[in-house]
């Protein structure tokens, strides 16, 4: 396992997962909290985040721990927008170096439209850099069989 694991006291979302904030919580479990973005850039955009402390996607492996992660928050963002917001368009998806704005794994998770409509800039896929879509993170730290 690459990467720092263990909270960082500095860490604003290390602060978020272990309930030293003032967040409001949409979801908890012994993996992973969710919450709303403090600047939404979508009519619902929350964040899913790891409970251990991990930088960015370049600290992820192709291991079975790694994978089972990226899935479990992927499939919270997933019932957290179907809940609240059932009949929108969604997108989830991660920023990588140097666009990550929060060095602390993070998924967003969206409801759709932008709100701006403009702020789909934001997370647009670069090639290697800019945003990468959950799918296609999944697919790339899937473990070889």
């Amino acid at each position: 396992m690459a990467g720092v694991r263990a909270l960082q006291p500095n860490c604003i979302f290390c602060k978020i997962a272990s309930d030293s904030s003032t967040t409001t919580i949409l979801h908890s479990d012994d993996k992973i909290v969710a919450f709303q973005d403090i600047r939404p850039s979508a009519f619902r955009h929350y964040l899913v985040i790891p409970k251990a402390h991990i930088s960015t996607v370049n600290d992820l492996q192709k291991t079975a721990e790694d994978y089972s992660l990226v899935n479990h928050m992927l499939e919270a963002g997933r019932t957290l927008l179907s809940r609240d917001a059932p009949q929108c368009q969604y997108r989830f998806g991660f920023h990588r170096p140097p666009f990550n704005s929060v060095n602390h794994l993070h998924l967003h998770c969206f409801a759709l439209p932008y709100t701006p409509r403009w702020k789909y800039i934001k997370y647009m896929s670069l090639g290697p850099l800019g945003f990468i879509e959950a799918d296609k993170l999944i697919e790339k730290i899937k473990p070889s069989t």
